[in-house]
């Protein structure tokens, strides 16, 4: 199987638009880990996807704005929030790179409940806050519903000097598409894997190049990694922190990434 290479921006057009939205006031952080670790958290047909022998564990708080869909404008109230996903890196067996949420976090209910029931996303309805002082980001979370209720984090970043994206955070920040289970296959964070055959999708997007800047933490309190199954990540410092203004993404329809045998 050949692997696309990672490119800074998209190589393949994504269709016709289904869904439209902008990231903005991202930090990323992100923990190396060995590749068998993730592997149980990711959908059938899927492998971790890994650079210099390790895969990577993300904890991504940003300001979610704008969501449209089939080319409306951005939808008012319930189309922008906070949010703060767990994901991971992969790989399917027509070699797309992407990405695997094990848990995005969000402040409004109802994109919550239609992103659960519809695409099959974990998402789970959280009380959230974010603050902006010069170049000092702040985000705070706390879970409300399915759960585990209570289960909260607080980030701190400043933020540095504008960078050109290294191989690595290129590998990190440069993902045109997610694998996701269908429905039926949803999992609950920190559950690891929980899918009995199906299909798994490939849901791809496009934007911009990334524009990135170096950050340095200045505190971390979370119990979102453990949570979702990564707990001891927090004993010890990210291997990478980045921080971006943001980027438009445009989602295209989803495509088969794996069918399962019988289906």
């Amino acid at each position: 199987m050949d692997v696309e290479a990672v490119t800074p921006t998209p190589t393949r057009d994504v269709g016709r638009t289904v869904f439209t939205q902008t990231w903005a006031e991202l930090s990323f952080l992100h923990w190396a880990v060995e590749p068998e670790r993730v592997a149980p958290y990711l959908p059938p047909g899927v492998r971790p996807d890994a650079t210099e022998g390790v895969s990577y564990v993300g904890l991504v708080p940003f300001r979610m704005r704008d969501i449209g869909a089939w080319g409306s404008p951005g939808l008012p109230y319930v189309g922008s929030f906070l949010e703060t996903n767990v994901r991971l890196y992969s790989v399917d067996e027509q070699g797309r790179r992407g990405v695997v949420f094990v848990s995005l976090d969000a402040s409004r209910l109802a994109p919550v409940l239609a992103a659960r029931w519809g695409p099959g996303l974990p998402y789970l309805w959280s009380k959230m806050s974010y603050r902006r002082t010069d170049d000092l980001v702040e985000y705070r979370c706390r879970r409300r519903w399915p759960g585990p209720r209570g289960a909260a984090s607080e980030i701190r970043i400043r933020i540095g000097e504008p960078i050109e994206a290294s191989p690595l955070e290129q590998f990190l920040t440069a993902r045109w598409g997610l694998h996701l289970a269908g429905r039926g296959g949803l999992k609950p964070a920190g559950g690891g894997r929980t899918h009995h055959g199906g299909r798994t999708y490939y849901w791809p997007n496009s934007h911009e190049r990334w524009p990135l800047h170096s950050a340095t933490l200045e505190s971390l309190d979370d119990e979102l990694l453990a949570a979702a199954g990564f707990g001891d990540l927090v004993t010890r410092p990210p291997d990478s922190i980045l921080f971006s203004p943001g980027v438009h993404s445009v989602f295209g329809p989803r495509l088969p990434a794996h069918q399962a045998e019988g289906r």
